[in-house]
Formats: C-alpha cells, sequence, structure tokens
C-alpha cells in the first residue's frame, strides 16, 4: 500500500523532482563558484590596490567588515548569513586571520579597479560637490522669495524617489510630462538619484544604510531649498526610504505615495527570511533567478557587474547596434549605472535590513495621520501581494489600490496618465 502512494506520488511528480535536483545542482555550482571568486579578487585586489578588499564570506555571525558602533546595528544580517554549503564546511577558515586586519579606509572613496571609469559614472567625483543629483521641475507661475504667489497661495513640494536599479530618469520621463498644467504651475518636482544610483555618489566607505540615504537627501533637498512641507511618492525599494524620511519629518511631510512597497513581515529567520522571501533560490522564472544570483552571492555579483556595469558604455553600443535606434530606453541605460559595492550593500541593508524597522516607522506615521496611499499591480512578481497586507496591518488608515493585470513596471508605466491623475488626487485631498 505504501510503495504504490510512494510509487504514485513519484510518478505524478517527476517535472517537480527533477528541477529540485537541477536547482540544488546550480546552486551548489554557484556556492564553489563564489568561494573560488572570494580568493580570486583577494589577489587581485590586493595586486591593483595594495590590499584585499574586505568581504562577508566569513561564517554565520563573524562579521569580518569593521564598522563604527553606529553603523554595526544598521547592517543586515543578510549580509554575513547567506547560507554557503562550502563557508559552512570551513573553507575559507584559512584566510581568516589573514584578512581579520582589513579595514575600510575611510580615504578610499573612488571607483574600485572593477568599476567604470568613465566620466558619467564619476562626474560626482569631478564637480567637487557630495551631493545627489537632482531633478527640479520649477512651478510655472511666478513664486516670490517667501514661496507664495501673488493670491498667497504657497508652491507644492513633491520629491520622487525611485526603485532598484533605476534613477531619476523614471519619474521625470514616466511622470512629469503627464501632469496636467494646474498642478505644473503650483508645484516644485524633485526626482532625485539616490546614493549609489544613476550619477549621484557612490563612495566605497559606505555602507548605503538608510540612514546614509536620508542623510544625503536632507543634505541634497530638504536643507538646501528649506522644504518645510513636502509630499513624498516613492517606486519599490524607494518605499522604504520613503517611510524612514517621512517618519522623521512627520510634522512636514503631507502624504506618501507608495508604488509596489517591498515591506515584508518579519518571520523567524529575519532580515534572512525577508532575503528568502523576496529572492528565493529559484531557477524560473529568469527574473527571479537573476535577482537570486545578484543577492545570494557577493563575488559572483561582482564578477556581473564586473562584466556589465564597468563596460556599460560598450553594451549600450551593441544594444544600439542591434535594434537600430539612436537613443535607448532611459531604464536600460539606468540598469548598470551603480558600482557592486553600492548596488549589493543598498539591497541588503535597505531592502532586507529595513523590513525590522518599518513597523517603528508606521507607528509614527499612523499617530501623525499623515495620509499614506499604496498602489500595487496584481501581476507583480518582484513583489508579493502580501506586502500591502503588511502595510495595512501596520498603518490601518492607508489606502490601498490594487491594479488589475499590472506588474511591478507597468503598473507606472502602462497607465502613464491614469497614475498622474492619481498623485493630483492624493496631493489634493491630502490639503483638505
Amino acid at each position: 500500500m505504501l510503495l504504490a502512494i510512494f510509487s504514485g506520488k513519484w510518478a505524478l511528480n517527476p517535472g517537480r523532482i527533477l528541477i529540485s535536483a537541477l536547482s540544488f545542482i546550480v546552486f551548489l555550482i554557484l556556492d564553489l563558484l563564489d568561494f573560488i571568486l572570494c580568493i580570486f579578487y583577494r589577489f587581485m585586489d590586493g595586486f591593483w590596490e595594495g590590499q584585499a578588499s574586505p568581504c562577508y564570506c566569513e561564517k554565520n555571525g563573524e562579521q569580518r567588515i569593521s564598522v563604527g558602533e553606529n553603523e554595526e546595528g544598521e547592517l543586515s544580517e543578510t549580509l554575513y548569513r547567506r547560507e554557503n554549503v562550502f563557508r559552512e564546511m570551513g573553507f575559507l577558515g584559512f584566510s581568516g586571520k589573514w584578512e581579520n586586519s582589513r579595514k575600510i579606509e575611510a580615504g578610499k572613496i573612488g571607483a574600485r579597479w572593477s568599476d567604470c571609469g568613465c566620466q558619467s559614472c564619476l562626474s560626482w567625483m569631478s564637480n567637487g560637490e557630495d551631493k545627489l543629483h537632482v531633478c527640479i521641475s520649477e512651478p510655472t507661475r511666478d513664486f516670490t522669495d517667501t514661496d507664495k504667489d501673488s493670491s498667497g497661495k504657497p508652491a507644492e513640494n513633491v520629491i520622487f524617489l525611485h526603485g532598484f536599479l533605476c534613477s531619476s530618469s523614471f519619474w521625470r520621463e514616466a511622470v512629469f510630462p503627464n501632469l496636467s498644467e494646474p498642478v505644473k504651475q503650483n508645484h516644485r518636482l524633485f526626482a532625485v538619484d539616490l546614493l549609489g544610483f544613476g550619477r549621484s555618489p557612490k563612495p566605497r566607505n559606505c555602507f548605503y544604510t538608510i540612514k546614509d540615504h536620508l542623510e544625503m537627501i536632507e543634505k541634497s533637498v530638504i536643507c538646501p531649498f528649506q522644504l518645510n512641507s513636502f509630499h513624498l511618492v516613492a517606486h519599490s525599494m524607494g518605499c522604504i526610504i520613503a517611510i524612514a524620511l517621512a517618519a522623521k519629518y512627520s510634522k512636514s511631510v503631507k502624504s506618501i505615495t507608495l508604488v509596489a512597497p517591498p515591506f515584508f513581515p518579519l518571520k523567524d529567520r529575519g532580515d534572512v527570511g525577508v532575503l528568502e522571501k523576496l529572492v528565493e533560490k529559484r531557477l524560473w522564472p529568469p527574473l527571479k533567478f537573476g535577482s537570486a544570483v545578484m543577492s545570494w552571492y557577493e563575488h559572483v555579483g561582482r564578477s556581473v557587474c564586473f562584466l556589465v556595469c564597468r563596460n556599460h558604455r560598450t553594451w549600450e553600443r551593441i544594444v544600439k547596434l542591434l535594434t537600430r535606434r539612436r537613443d535607448l530606453h532611459y531604464m536600460t541605460i539606468d540598469l548598470p549605472r551603480h558600482t557592486h559595492h553600492s548596488g549589493w550593500h543598498t539591497m541588503h541593508n535597505v531592502i532586507c535590513g529595513g523590513a525590522k524597522l518599518m513597523g517603528g516607522y508606521l507607528k509614527v506615521l499612523t499617530e501623525a495621520r499623515v495620509k499614506i496611499s499604496v498602489v500595487h499591480g496584481d501581476k507583480d512578481q518582484v513583489v508579493p501581494m502580501e506586502c500591502c497586507n503588511t502595510i495595512k496591518a501596520m498603518a490601518p488608515h492607508a489606502e490601498v489600490d490594487i491594479i488589475r493585470d499590472a506588474n511591478h513596471s507597468t503598473v507606472i508605466l502602462g497607465r502613464k496618465k491614469e497614475f498622474a491623475r492619481y498623485l493630483e488626487y492624493t496631493w489634493l485631498s491630502s490639503q483638505s
């Protein structure tokens, strides 16, 4: 009887068994490859830069990166608790003593030998200003130095924060042109390139924590423009930074619009559980597999960045040649405009590490009765629908709108005018 049942299950699920076996083999190979590349980059960094750059290949809980007391609590556990068969077997133990004394030098802020050195990627170093790149759309109606028009009505400020591997172009191209003329007359729009992305600084001596991102937004937008009130609009990863910023300025923020926010409830495994949920080790679909490789394997991810990001100008020319197009889509151009260091740490310290902070931030906003609007596509394969339930549980007053047949990108790009009208309604309703 038992044999018959077992045989039946085996016969009914041969595809699942095959996929599981293939997945195990592929990720086992990636574990080995990451171990080999760890040794390779230690020698290469030492050769090109005089010392090996620290990494997170120590056993669980034995972090080698030297950080300050204030920074240590902001680093995500996923940086050094990612499971790797060869790491668990202690194969890297021989190199622990060699690298324990290695520290990130405060003076090293420029590009590594494996990063791109083109003018576009290093423009933040040449202009002499340690600030974010910000695209500003000024109101078309004349405002005086007091920031009020002839009728005494103040200008409305809106800060836009993009998602992972994007830039301010996402908002400047998709949303700004579709806003109505009355809104353009009265609203000042700020679209920023977040720290480590686009044309903004990408320092090496930074861990890209939520605090780091907030400080740069304050330094580049809020303080120089003396913003006493503003709206926030964010997509994907930018939603986490937006919530943190709003909590810090709960008396100044007038509304928050979150599009596909990756807010995962913390499970027993903490930050690691968020990583497992967000980028599960799967071979299919390709987007999931690519995300898993770049998020779980530090040195494999650096190699991909070395081939793609460091040579993005060459790849742009190849794509133009193949597509016979003079201009590429802005999202294609934005995708490689980061370093492995900035992308890796932002992924882990903001998206994964930020999960444990969201409850406190949303509690502050709930008590302040800040208007929170959430937009999510029901076909989103990047951020699951359960994230909306997490926000609703933490902030019951939040308004959630589910867009049918929309995925992570088309929730905005597939309905640009509708989304622009949605924003206008949100900003107007927050004033009442």
